[in-house]
């Protein structure tokens, strides 16, 4: 059985915390310094709100789908707002979001889950996310894909 579209993103994020929490258990490595923690934490956690939130309100506003498990429910290509920097900018708020757990655990190998997720979301969310969108908007998809990243 494929993992494509079948695990929602959110309980991605929270498989990649428990590991980058035992990550940092079991090889925990070098340490953040101290003083960095909590102004990390508070970077990401407003980097990955903003990201996070603005592409929500954007599909609210524009009627379409926020259900990454049916992309083909969508209704609308949304290219404006947060869309003109990254195609995904609710997955980069859960990136963030994820950056911020691995500042607050303080172990600078918890971070080492940040590229696992990116990988993760790519192969079995993004990816077929991108075809089904492609299927469903042709040119207009395409030609939106070559002028904005993936991520960032």
């Amino acid at each position: 059985m494929s993992l494509s579209l079948k695990v929602l993103p959110v309980g991605v994020l929270v498989v990649a915390m428990v590991l980058a929490k035992l990550i940092a258990i079991w090889l925990p490595g070098v340490s953040l310094p101290a003083q960095w923690i909590y102004p990390a934490v508070s970077l990401f956690i407003l980097l990955g709100l903003i990201f996070g939130l603005s592409g929500v309100g954007l599909f609210r506003r524009f009627n379409t789908t926020v259900n990454p498990i049916n992309p083909e429910q969508a209704s609308t290509l949304v290219t404006s707002g947060i869309y003109r920097f990254s195609r995904n900018p609710m997955y980069l708020g859960l990136l963030f979001c994820l950056l911020a757990w691995a500042s607050y655990l303080g172990a600078l190998t918890a971070f080492l889950v940040a590229p696992l997720f990116v990988i993760y979301m790519n192969l079995f969310q993004i990816i077929p996310e991108e075809q089904v969108l492609t299927r469903l908007f042709g040119e207009s998809y395409q030609a939106y894909c070559r002028r904005v990243r993936r991520w960032l």
